[in-house]
């Protein structure tokens, strides 16, 4: 199983054990979008070390290679100076760096297959982290709707019908109680009034027949008396 398989696996593992913990959705997934990314920069690290140490074999072996030539030239040198043991030491020594060499350019090869692999891993988990965090966009914003959806059916179902119904019924009487007192104050406030006006046409009818009369009796011989009733 690859390095990628065993992160998503640790992944899944810790989602659901905070699915099963009951937990604010919100939260669950933004915390799995951060694991996910820490295991992304750890595998990162781990790319950069792979190449820097496939980098470092590659010199070595470049190195090997050189020595291993060194030591033939001066193979060679020796022969030609007719030391036949000098000549061995130095081809020994080449042999040595020659199969150095081969050891590290297999090494090599080992290590560009895991350098191959560890980008693909990286490039999937990319990938996947680039998927989650849609998801978890999409998944925050059903989590709230559904939220808020709850609450509101929890405030609804608290709602006592008869309850409310009653208090409306109880206001609507109370209203209509005080709009019938105002129009029985504004009626006595009207009767009132045109009592007030009634008198004072009242008066001003008698003052004019008073008037009248005062003008009779000065233009005129005084009305006739009354008869005695003892005679």
């Amino acid at each position: 199983m690859g390095l990628i398989d065993r992160i998503l696996r640790v992944i899944r593992a810790n989602f659901n054990a905070l699915v099963g913990q009951a937990e604010d959705p919100e939260k669950i997934l933004e915390q799995t979008v951060m694991d996910m990314q820490e295991d992304l920069v750890q595998l990162r690290q781990a790319v950069a070390q792979a190449i820097a140490t496939q980098k470092r074999t590659e010199r070595q072996a470049h190195q090997a290679q050189s020595n291993s030539e060194e030591w033939y030239r001066r193979a060679q040198l020796a022969l030609q100076q007719g030391n036949d043991v000098l000549a061995r030491e130095a081809l020994t020594r080449r042999k040595s760096y020659q199969d150095t060499a081969t050891a590290l350019t297999a090494q090599i090869e080992q290590q560009n297959n895991i350098v191959v692999r560890l980008k693909k891993d990286l490039q999937t988990l990319e990938s996947k982290i680039s998927e989650a965090r849609t998801k978890k966009d999409m998944y925050i914003a059903r989590a709230r709707s559904a939220q808020a959806t709850q609450r509101l059916n929890e405030m609804i179902g608290g709602v006592n019908t008869t309850s409310s119904l009653g208090a409306f019924e109880r206001m609507e009487e109370k209203v209509l109680q005080l709009e019938a007192q105002s129009e029985a104050i504004a009626e006595l406030s009207s009767d009132d009034l045109q009592k007030q006006f009634a008198a004072l046409e009242a008066s001003s009818d008698i003052d004019s027949e008073l008037a009248s009369m005062k003008a009779q009796l000065s233009g005129q011989t005084p009305p006739p008396q009354l008869p005695n009733s003892d005679q």
